[in-house]
C-alpha cells in the first residue's frame, strides 16, 4: 500500500517532468524531442517561445503573460 509520501513524490516528479519552470511562476510545458520550443508567441511573435503543448493550451510566451499581469507593455 502506498504512503501519502510516496503519492507526494510521484506528483512532484510529475511536476518537474511537466513545466519548463515546476517551481516558478510560468506556467509553459517543458521542451523534449517530443514537444520542441519551436512555436512563436501570438501576442509578441517572437520565434521559438512556446511548445506545441503551450499553444494548444492557448498559452503566450513569459514575457508577455508578465506584462499582461503586471498592467502592460
Amino acid at each position: 500500500m502506498a504512503t501519502e509520501n510516496e503519492f507526494e513524490d510521484d506528483e512532484e516528479a510529475g511536476r518537474s517532468r511537466m513545466f519548463a519552470d515546476p517551481y516558478g511562476k510560468s506556467a509553459l510545458r517543458a521542451a523534449s524531442a517530443s514537444n520542441p520550443r519551436n512555436r512563436p508567441c501570438p501576442t509578441c511573435g517572437e520565434p521559438d517561445r512556446l511548445t506545441s503543448a503551450d499553444v494548444a493550451l492557448g498559452y503566450q510566451c513569459d514575457d508577455c503573460a508578465d506584462r499582461a499581469e503586471n498592467g502592460g507593455w
